[in-house]
């Protein structure tokens, strides 16, 4: 179910390797629609042959046509500079030369405003010992690339997958996005069974928890970054003594992975943004659908119906007219 206006912005971003710039964003809400290409070169129509020369001048980059009012800038810019060396000017991970360059290209004053601010925090924050290169240069001509190179994460997973093991892309996010000092802040923001939930996988004993029969109207949003997750109208009594829905507010902020703890075959579900454990998808819940996701109730912030506006989540105020 998305929400929001039909308003509609482009944002630009060149990050190394194309294949690797995709999947962060595909499906998330308010994406509508990613589209690999090259930009920021002095030529028209390049090949992939062609930029690979590193005489174009092209970057290769990622397009995404986004409702900012569902998904904003700001957000993507936060997931961007997740994914890049910063510090790096010469390329990207395993990928060297011009065209593996990283950079954002905006497309409006409000744009560049929020990535030069983005950027500035980023330094001052200490997070990269070296200074952040990554320019922020004004949106040109956009060439689609090839069929072949378009969610080549999906069409090519045997390939993309051996290629971002190997790229050193998901080392260098952890060692620089999971810090100790990450880890004790969040211990800070959070209560001992929150951390323990969410950061290490535990689950609540059934009954003995806050949601498993809450009967307010409202919203469940990850505790964590406040993500807006399920719905108390997707909510029912699944006998299990914990928290149960029969769909998320949106598939996008949920991500699902093999658990084979304890000797059993599940799928553990976690918040695709904020990497936190919430719990479990089963497939014996209520039809239409059957789906039964299991939440800890430590993994969620509930915010009534009277307050959604006030606390930023207006556009669920209409899932209870």
């Amino acid at each position: 179910m998305e929400h929001g206006s039909g308003k509609t912005s482009l944002a630009t971003f060149a990050g190394g390797c194309f294949w690797c710039m995709v999947k962060p964003f595909d499906e998330l809400p308010g994406i509508l629609s990613l589209v690999s290409g090259y930009t920021g070169g002095h030529t028209e129509n390049p090949t992939y042959e062609e930029v690979g020369t590193e005489t174009t001048g092209h970057y290769e980059a990622v397009q995404i046509r986004f409702n900012p009012d569902v998904f904003p800038y700001s957000r993507l810019l936060d997931i961007y500079w997740r994914l890049i060396d910063p510090t790096d000017a010469e390329g990207q991970f395993m990928d060297r030369g011009a065209s593996y360059r990283s950079a954002i290209f905006v497309h409006d004053e409000a744009q560049r405003e929020q990535a030069e601010a983005s950027k500035r925090r980023l330094q001052l924050s200490g997070r990269f010992k070296g200074k952040i290169v990554t320019p922020i240069l004004p949106a040109g001509p956009f060439y689609s690339a090839e069929d072949v190179h378009q969610n080549y994460y999906n069409t090519h997973r045997y390939d993309y997958n051996r290629y971002y093991e190997g790229s050193g892309r998901d080392s260098f996010a952890k060692r620089h996005w999971r810090r100790k000092e990450d880890q004790d802040e969040l211990r800070r923001r959070l209560t001992a069974l929150q951390y323990a939930v969410t950061q290490e996988g535990l689950d609540e004993p059934a009954y003995d928890n806050p949601y498993w029969n809450h009967a307010s109207r409202g919203i469940y949003a990850d505790v964590v970054n406040g993500d807006p997750l399920f719905s108390s109208t997707e909510q029912y009594d699944a006998g299990t003594g914990l928290p149960a829905f029969r769909k998320p507010l949106h598939e996008g902020y949920i991500s699902k992975k093999g658990d084979l703890r304890g000797g059993k075959v599940r799928t553990a579900l976690y918040g695709r943004l904020s990497g936190s454990y919430l719990g479990h998808l089963y497939h014996d819940g209520p039809q239409p659908g059957g789906l039964h996701y299991q939440v800890n109730s430590a993994a969620l912030r509930f915010i009534p119906e009277e307050a959604l506006v006030r606390e930023g989540y207006g556009e669920f105020a209409g899932l209870f007219e």
